[in-house]
């Protein structure tokens, strides 16, 4: 059989060949029947800056032909093995030399099986993982094979140093309507790219900064996410951005000039929220009213950050028209076995629900927090579990390979669409 003609022909041995001028992210393949697992392994994997390549079963691997190799492939088990069996045999035929991650839902004999006709072919084959997993899993399945972003250092540094130096990059959290599990928005976070330290956290940087160095962070910011958009509008991909900004920096920065600069028509885009946190609020009604009126006819609209610790201050704000109210993580975490913790959850939920809002689950970690939240109504959510933030070039990425599936939606979200 030629090259040309041989569906295996893009699953040559390992990384060999790839000695290009520009070195290319580590690739991974999913193949699996359900469209929501291979989606969030999606997220996963370009959150750790690793490519991923979705497939369905092998026949769609052959008619896609992906143009180079994977380093890594997660294959599903399914109730019939044989879609399974039939991509191990073209990666031995294929002699490759990657590592194959089974996984399944299944018993241990149909795995074992499975596994032996694997290791029979000469495949490096890992050890079952088993459904339903965690984030965590994945996470320690790449650091193992040193595929993607490695953890960073503990470091801290100045944000004034890294403004400064130019290491500072915007990085992406998608946000998933949980109900139809699919894109709805992302949100816009700082990260340090340093020299010597790699990427860094937040809390690497901004502790200390005074509000001059906040406000330039930002502005920064403002400018980015709104250069960002644009480019995720040329991909086809029309998405509301959020950022987090204190509400010092939102008064003083000129918001309405930089957003009418990059979109004239307010109405031809999806929009721009803008989070501010609790406390802030509840503690400047007037001037947070003022604020949300002001940018209302630009598209811009304001989110409760860390929403939960003052229900009771609920009629002091009645009347703003804050777009969402984010669950403090911190009654998140858990909510699916903490009875407390759910009874505030789905009081913010009413509450953002009655402020004709939506609600928004933040710190997703854990699968049984997520199915809780759907439960209560909650409408989109944000975390780890449902993917972590990243470069805009993996998230770029990410959008580009859900066009080119036809997956990626920007519906509103399942309680109202914003107003």
């Amino acid at each position: 059989m030629t090259a040309t003609s041989d569906p295996t022909a893009a699953l040559p041995p390992g990384n060999e060949g790839v000695g290009t001028a520009a070195p290319r992210a580590p690739l991974c393949f999913i193949f699996d029947a359900d469209q929501r697992i291979r989606h969030f392994l999606s997220l996963i994997l370009h959150g750790a800056g690793v490519d991923a390549d979705e497939f369905h079963d092998f026949t769609d691997f052959r008619k896609k032909r992906p143009p180079r190799p994977a380093d890594l492939i997660f294959l599903n088990i399914g109730p019939n093995s044989n879609d399974a069996v039939a991509v191990l045999e073209a990666l031995g035929k294929a002699r490759y030399s990657g590592v194959v991650q089974l996984m399944s839902a299944e018993g241990l004999v149909t795995l074992e099986h499975v596994k032996r006709i694997g290791e029979g072919h000469g495949l490096r084959i890992l050890p079952v993982l088993k459904k339903p997993f965690e984030v965590t899993a994945i996470k320690k399945i790449l650091q193992a094979h040193k595929l993607g972003d490695q953890p960073s250092v503990a470091a801290r540094i100045r944000l004034e140093d890294a403004l400064k130096s130019g290491w500072i990059e915007t990085w992406y959290q998608p946000k998933i309507n949980l109900r139809k599990k699919q894109l709805s928005g992302v949100e816009a976070f700082a990260r340090v790219r340093h020299p010597d330290y790699g990427v860094l956290p937040p809390s690497a940087f901004m502790p200390g900064s005074d509000d001059s160095t906040l406000l330039t962070l930002a502005e920064q910011t403002l400018v980015k996410v709104m250069k960002s958009g644009l480019t995720f509008s040329q991909l086809g991909v029309n998405l509301r951005i959020a950022i987090n900004m204190s509400l010092d920096s939102l008064i003083r920065l000129p918001v309405r000039d930089i957003v009418k600069n990059f979109r004239p028509d307010a109405k031809a885009w999806a929009g721009l929220i803008i989070d501010i946190t609790e406390e802030q609020v509840v503690t400047n009604v007037d001037r947070v009213a003022d604020m949300a009126k002001q940018l209302q006819e630009h598209n811009v609209k304001l989110a409760i950050d860390d929403f939960g610790r003052a229900v009771s201050s609920l009629v002091k704000i009645k009347g703003i028209p804050f777009a969402e109210m984010k669950l403090d993580r911190l009654f998140v975490t858990d909510c699916s076995a903490d009875k407390v913790n759910a009874s505030i959850c789905k009081t913010v939920i009413d509450t953002a629900h009655s402020f004709d809002g939506v609600a928004v689950g933040i710190g997703l970690e854990k699968a049984s927090d997520v199915t809780a939240l759907i439960g209560m109504g909650c409408d989109l959510g944000q975390g780890f579990l449902l993917g972590q933030p990243m470069a805009e070039e993996r998230f770029v990425a990410l959008l580009k390979q859900r066009a080119a599936s036809q997956a990626v939606q920007a519906p509103a979200p399942a309680h109202k669409k914003y107003r």
